[in-house]
């Protein structure tokens, strides 16, 4: 699959009732929810995504790496109860324990990899080892900021399995990972607005931003079979995040009107200036996190009907954050806001705070399933889990079921059932307010799921095809209100929201070239909140004009009516998305491979940056993009091997096109808000990536 990260979730994107906006990020949304609502869990072990990062550029490497896997399990919701507590999926990704010595390599024009597995000649101790490096330089010269860049990312991986006796196992899942970015701006233009009133934003840079996270986990799990019914497992992980964000960055910007008229000499090109100005924007935030926890899981199959597993985990966090962010903007030799007798800061966030919790869990689940008399199969699953946190001490009990039948048809079809209360416990993040306090008296955010969803498995053209259907419906209460920037969330500290999700998927997969499988995904999606909060007033001067700042020539307030916008979108509200995947190969050389990634995704809701939900309420362009790959295999596995030949020792060897972006779309992630004296907002687009070609040879041996 083109991807232009090399991250595992490119795959998880194209998934049923995924959607991403952003390329260059690992975070995805799932039937509404955000980045921070998805579980992740590689060999059991629950893993995180960084803190602070605004942008998807700065990211670097998602935890897993795929090279080493071996299984990978998706829900997007209505999952078991011996999944953990978050509100929307669940990514369960299991590394590969080898059977023998292989590997694989390879190298692009945005970094490289190798990964290394083998065995013991007594079979005891198996090892698989990863280690990737990337460079963004690349991609992120084709974003409208011109300047130096100098990402880069460093990954190094360890699984290994010690088999004490047929009963007893020992691995260890070891991780470390640097990913920093620095960017020294210099330039930006933008040209933006409409053909009959285009605009172009221009910007000179002063500073630079640095971002620097280094992760590092360490887990160890025992693992026991008594018996061929019982299986137990213990398991000790540590994780540990510094994180650091520097950046100081001044830009003298202009606005200008650009000519519309084709018959003018200079259409096109500047015709006036509509304003000048200076930004500044500071930022020192440090942030260190350390997760330590111990858990047990186990299950015990009771006869050929009947499986029960159970799980308890303690876990201890510790937060230390420091904050301190402000920004000033200079509109034509006017501080805005203006004073006379002081120079005035915007958007100023000082914080110090240091956090320390412990976080108690347990689960229960029962599994049945049976073989009807007519042929049908049925399955049920039931479960509860329960949740305490020392922090807001509230106990948290959440039931989950569902069911699966399998009638005796002579269609393949199969039909599934799963409710139940999805608590998301807070983390740090969600307790931080917009100003870098703490609310700690804070609740659980809570999903109440119903999933509806049938298979139906057929043949078309003579070869297999699966269709699935699937309706949900999600009632959110105690739910935190939040606003995104780029990849940023930033959450208001409160419970004084509910709302709802609903929505349907459909997908079809299947071989629609011979021996290649492809897929294509179409969601549909609403999502709403209400919030007192949400509740204003309008003002209006003696002459019944609303006041409205920089537009309103009298000011003074003379009446108001009270506002009640109701129910309104959420950030994630996204009505219409498309995913195609499609794979097709030269029948006369198959070596001659082609892939097309496809995907489309209707507006987001934006506003500008008052953290005032109830103004959040423009859309954003679709998100379109298009990414292709052409692959050609110089060394086939199956191929006679002459002599004595290095090459002998290589499984194959493949040589990949990747062509990104490959229709040239300028997708927006998010926009720069600037203000003229007057208090005038121009809302500034920022894209993503334009059209990049990248080249990479790939090995296995």
């Amino acid at each position: 699959m083109p991807s232009p990260t090399g991250n595992i979730e490119d795959l998880v994107k194209t998934q049923i009732g995924v959607s991403s906006n952003n390329e260059l990020s690992s975070g995805y949304s799932v039937r509404g929810g955000n980045f921070d609502e998805n579980l992740v869990y590689v060999n059991d072990i629950e893993v995180y995504r960084p803190f602070l990062v605004r942008s998807g550029q700065q990211e670097g490497f998602s935890f897993a790496n795929p090279n080493m896997v071996q299984n990978i399990n998706f829900s997007a919701g209505g999952f078991d109860a011996k999944y953990g507590d978050k509100m929307s999926s669940v990514l369960d990704i299991t590394y590969r324990k080898p059977l023998k010595y292989a590997g694989s390599a390879s190298a692009s024009f945005l970094g490289g990899n190798i990964q290394l597995e083998g065995i013991s000649k007594n079979r005891l101790l198996a090892w698989n080892i990863g280690a990737r490096y990337r460079s963004n330089i690349y991609l992120l010269k084709s974003l409208d900021t011109q300047g130096e860049y100098k990402p880069s990312a460093l990954d190094i991986q360890s699984f290994l399995t010690f088999e004490v006796n047929p009963k007893f196992k020992i691995e260890f899942l070891g991780n470390i990972a640097n990913n920093k970015y620095l960017v020294i701006p210099t330039n930006r233009q933008t040209t933006f607005g409409t053909v009959n009133n285009a605009l172009r934003f221009t910007v000179y840079f002063d500073g630079q931003e640095l971002m620097q996270y280094t992760t590092m986990m360490a887990g160890l799990s025992f693992n026991f079979r008594p018996n061929s019914k019982t299986k137990l497992k213990l398991i000790s992980s540590i994780y540990r995040a510094n994180e650091q964000e520097i950046y100081t960055v001044q830009g003298q910007y202009y606005i200008d009107q650009l000519e519309a008229d084709l018959g003018k000499p200079n259409f096109g090109q500047v015709a006036f200036n509509r304003g000048v100005g200076t930004f500044i924007n500071n930022g020192r935030n440090y942030l260190s996190a350390n997760v330590f926890n111990l858990e047990h899981k186990g299950s015990r199959i009771i006869n050929s009907n009947n499986e029960i597993l159970w799980g308890a985990r303690e876990q201890f966090e510790k937060i230390e954050d420091h904050l301190g962010e402000w920004k000033t903007i200079d509109s034509a030799g006017f501080i805005v806001p203006y004073n006379a007798n002081k120079i005035d800061l915007i958007d100023v966030y000082k914080a110090n705070v240091e956090l320390q919790s412990i976080r108690s869990q347990a689960y229960i689940q029962h599994n049945f399933s049976k073989q009807l008399k007519d042929t049908s199969s049925l399955k049920v699953t039931t479960g509860f889990r329960a949740n305490y946190w020392t922090v807001n001490q509230q106990v948290l009990l959440s039931p989950r079921f569902s069911i699966a039948f399998k009638p005796n048809w002579k269609k393949d079809w199969l039909f599934k059932f799963s409710s139940g209360i999805y608590y998301q416990p807070t983390f740090y993040r969600e307790l931080r307010n917009i100003d870098g306090t703490l609310n700690k008296n804070i609740k659980a955010q809570k999903s109440t799921h119903f999933i509806l969803s049938s298979d139906y498995i057929f043949k078309m053209w003579n070869r297999p095809f699966k269709f699935i259907i699937s309706s949900y419906y999600k009632e959110l209460t105690d739910i935190i209100p939040y606003e995104i920037d780029n990849v940023r969330i930033r959450y208001f500290a409160n419970n004084n929201c509910k709302g709802y999700i609903v929505g349907t998927d459909l997908r079809i997969n299947g071989e629609f070239v011979k021996g290649v499988e492809s897929w294509a995904n179409i969601g549909f999606l609403r999502t709403y909140e209400y919030s007192t909060d949400n509740i204003h007033f309008l003002y209006y001067n003696k002459d019944k004009e609303e006041i409205i700042r920089g537009y309103t020539f009298d000011q003074v307030k003379t009446d108001s009516v009270k506002i009640d916008p109701g129910y309104i979108p959420r950030p994630t509200d996204q009505l219409v998305t498309f995913g195609l995947f499609f794979q097709d190969y030269l029948p006369k050389y198959p070596a001659f491979k082609f892939n097309l990634n496809l995907q489309f995704g209707s507006g987001l809701p934006f506003g500008p940056p008052t953290h005032f939900r109830w103004q959040q309420l423009l859309r954003m362009p679709s998100y379109r993009r298009v990414d292709a790959g052409f692959a050609y295999n110089i060394l086939k596995e199956n191929r006679i091997k002459k002599g004595k030949n290095r090459f002998n020792n290589l499984q194959d060897m493949w040589v990949n096109v990747e062509v990104f972006n490959l229709l040239q779309i300028q997708n927006t992630i998010s926009y720069t808000w600037v203000t003229d004296v007057t208090g005038n907002r121009y809302a500034i687009p920022n894209y993503l990536t334009n059209r990049q070609i990248n080249i990479k040879l790939q090995i296995r041996f």
